[in-house]
């Protein structure tokens, strides 16, 4: 089951993953809060909290990083299950954008660092300069195309 977080700024989509997740509700629950998002922008933001040790779908059956999502800017996933944090610590550098992995103890600075009130913005600025955005991952940009495509 896919469970929306409401509150958060318009261009990040927050999901919260309970138990197994369908294709069904990718394509009813996350496919409609995405397309709703890139109504008004253009590169989005994920916040992916995983309450489930095999959350099905999101994993098996749809290809989030194929090129067909859109265009991540930052990517914050929370779990505590061991084999999907190292499996995102391992595979980050092929999904688009900025990815973190935070515990599920972390839930505030997940939240913090995914609508960028991790940071004042001076302190953001000083960090830029410096030549650190505070994470280590390497940045990916798919070409835009169809969600639709990806939930075939």
């Amino acid at each position: 089951m896919i469970e929306l977080i409401e509150g958060l700024p318009d261009n990040v989509v927050g999901i919260v993953v309970k138990g197994r997740v369908t294709k069904k509700d990718c394509s009813d629950v996350l496919l409609p809060a995405i397309e709703k998002a890139l109504e008004w922008h253009r590169r989005l933001r994920l916040y992916y909290e995983i309450r489930s040790r095999y959350p099905g779908a999101l994993w098996e059956e749809i290809n989030l990083g194929s090129g067909h999502a859109p265009l991540w800017e930052r990517v914050a996933i929370v779990t505590d299950v061991a084999w999907i944090r190292h499996t995102v610590q391992a595979l980050r550098f092929l999904l688009p954008g900025e990815v973190r992995v935070f515990a599920a103890s972390q839930v505030p600075e997940g939240l913090a660092w995914v609508t960028d009130t991790a940071l004042p913005k001076r302190e953001r600025i000083a960090a830029l300069r410096a030549g650190s955005n505070g994470s280590e991952s390497r940045a990916f940009r798919p070409p835009p195309q169809f969600l639709h495509e990806m939930f075939r």
